[in-house]
């Protein structure tokens, strides 16, 4: 259950499935960019904790980002409920695009 959201996380069974799928694409996946958001997004729709979901995934979205040369992104506290919406319409709707324009516009120095 995640709380003021309409998506509902896997069964273990389902988490047991995706996170090696997940692994498999930030391997194949070369720009970092992309596997950042990619992962981070991926990350956070398998839901795969009880707690502490999105932190992780900001955090493993911004190794991914240093490691490819990106500063550290920071997603400020005034902008924590246009990032919850992005994250939202992304899994709801299944699409990614809003959501990777917002980091895009904070890894970019926009924001």
């Amino acid at each position: 259950f995640i709380s003021n959201s309409n998506h509902i996380p896997m069964s273990c069974d389902g988490v047991r499935d995706a996170m090696p799928v997940l692994f498999e694409i930030l391997k194949e996946e070369k720009e970092p960019a992309v596997r950042a958001v990619l992962g981070h997004f991926i990350f956070v729709y398998i839901h795969p904790y009880m707690d502490g979901n999105g932190r992780i995934g900001r955090f493993l979205m911004n190794v991914m980002l240093a490691s490819g040369g990106f500063p550290w992104t920071v997603i400020p506290l005034e902008k924590r409920n246009d990032y919850m919406s992005a994250l939202e319409k992304a899994s709801v709707e299944q699409n990614i695009n809003d959501f990777a324009k917002f980091i895009a516009e904070f890894v970019s120095g926009n924001k």
